[in-house]
């Protein structure tokens, strides 16, 4: 808590002196200013409910960096088996889940699958030994 104080008390003087310096805004916090008129940028209230998605719509370099289009999509088939999800492969972002939360998921659930694929296998060669026998 003692570091949030912090950080937010340089923050609030990096504000104020850059306010009281008299030097032009960057034009996407034109919005920001006091007295702004609706053309200057977005509306404060707009901002206080779009947050930072507001500003990242703008284009103006501001907000989280949209996913890139190259990158294969993460898909498993319609059946995925256990060396299916072993492959599977997430890209990294800013923000997400803890990594070892998600391979203990993605273990126990490949462990899982290929339980259920060995107790298949088990029951398809007895029925077939019964049909044989």
């Amino acid at each position: 808590m003692t570091i949030f104080l912090v950080i937010l008390a340089i923050l609030l003087v990096g504000g104020t002196a850059l306010l009281a310096s008299g030097r032009p805004l960057p034009a996407a916090l034109h919005g920001f200013a006091p007295g702004a008129r609706a053309a200057d940028g977005p509306h404060p209230a707009t901002v206080a409910r779009g947050g930072a998605g507001a500003l990242r719509r703008q284009g103006d370099g501001l907000g989280l960096v949209e996913p890139v289009a190259s990158l294969p999509p993460v898909l498993l088939p319609d059946a995925p088996a256990a060396p299916d999800v072993d492959a599977v492969r997430f890209g990294l972002g800013l923000r997400g889940y803890r990594m070892d939360q998600v391979d203990e998921v993605l273990d126990r659930l490949a462990a899982a699958l290929e339980e259920r694929d060995a107790l298949i296998r088990d029951l398809r060669s007895r029925l077939a030994a019964e049909d044989a026998g």
